[in-house]
Parts: structure tokens; sequence; C-alpha cells
């Protein structure tokens, strides 16, 4: 699987736009997936155009949770392409959408790739399967990074985990992951490099992750 950082704080490659937000696209088990769309869609879609991602090649959107910086792009990407749109119940702001598909409980989307279901009332992470293995695609992690870690073991072993990791200081469930790529709101950022190295992935926009 791939996944390419889009839109986030910094900016990986510095011909793209970094602005604050997130939002990734995830290819795994043959689908194409843009996780949240950041927080404006001509920085979303600019930095698209840069990374030579087709917008009409993407199958569907998954939107973690309800705050401007996850959802700001969505309504400019689906003028590009009208695509099934994957939200939590809690939210509200569906822009332009008109196939949208609203998580409540833990979901199937396609084979090996789910949602989580809304956590906490606020937030639905993404789960990719290959394997035993498990990576999980969070978007500020809301509910809490020991929560969404505990919904996604449902589906396998953790072994990777990408996005935004709000308010996050529980570095010791980083031990049994093997990937950690912290983006977007993660003040503990420097901390989590400074103590775990070896697993540290650093993010920013145009950042391609191969697992």
């Amino acid at each position: 699987m791939k996944v390419t950082i889009i839109h986030d704080n910094t900016a990986w490659d510095k011909n793209l736009t970094c602005d604050w937000g997130f939002s990734c696209l995830v290819e795994a088990h043959g689908k194409i997936i843009l996780f949240d769309t950041g927080a404006k869609g001509n920085v979303l879609l600019d930095n698209m155009r840069k990374l030579d991602i087709d917008p009409l090649k993407i199958d569907v959107v998954f939107i973690s949770h309800d705050h401007w910086d996850h959802t700001g792009g969505l309504l400019d990407f689906l003028e590009k392409n009208q695509v099934k749109v994957y939200i939590p119940v809690s939210c509200i702001g569906t822009g332009n959408a008109v196939n949208i598909k609203r998580v409540d409980d833990r979901l199937k989307i396609y084979e090996n790739i789910y949602s989580t279901g809304e956590l906490k009332n606020i937030e639905h992470s993404l789960v990719i399967k290959k394997g035993e293995d498990v990576t999980v695609i969070a978007g500020c992690s809301h509910p809490g990074v020991r929560e969404i870690l505990r919904a996604a073991s449902d589906f396998g072993k953790v072994n990777t985990l990408i996005g935004g990791l709000h308010g996050f200081n529980d570095f010791e469930l980083i031990n049994d992951l093997e990937n950690i790529c912290p983006t977007h709101c993660t003040r503990s950022i420097q901390a989590i490099e400074t103590l775990y190295p070896g697993k540290y992935i650093n993010g920013g926009a145009g950042k391609v992750i191969e697992i």
C-alpha cells in the first residue's frame, strides 16, 4: 500500500503548499481513497496537480471528522469527481455531496479496508489490512490514540499509525508499533522522533509512505 500526504501543516516537497489541515491519498488493494480534504480546496487541488494525482481516478472520499481543516476542500474536490463520501454520523458539513454514507459502527468499505466506526461521538479512522498487519490513518485522533488503536486492533495487529495525534503523550503506545508518522496537529512530533528514531517517519505534504 502507498500513502501520499497531499495537505499538511508542513511540506516535505518544497514545491507544494503547506497549510493548516490534513489530507492524504491511500492506495491499497486496488482502490484509491482520498482521506480528508484539508482546509482549502485550492491548496488540495493544486498540490494534487503537482503530485500528478488525477481526481477522476479516486474511488471514494473518507472524512474523519467534521472540522474545517479536514473538510474545507470537499466541495471543490466533489466538483471534480462526485464520488461516495464516508463520514461519521456526527458530521454535518457535507457540502455538495450527493452520495453520502454516514458511519456509526465499524464498517467494511472494501475488502481489507474498514472504518473503525465513530469513536466518542466525533471521529472515525481508516483501517487497512495487509495479511494480519493493520495500518491506521487518523485525522486528529480526538477520541484518543489509545481508543483508536483499541478499535483498530479488532482487525489485526496494528503496526503503522499515520496522521494527526492531537494531545498525544502516551508514548508507551508506540512500543508495539513498527512505524509512526505524526502529522498536522501533533504537538509531540519532536519528542516522538527523539524517543523512537527507528519507527519515526517524517510527514509533510508530498511525503510518500510505502508499507
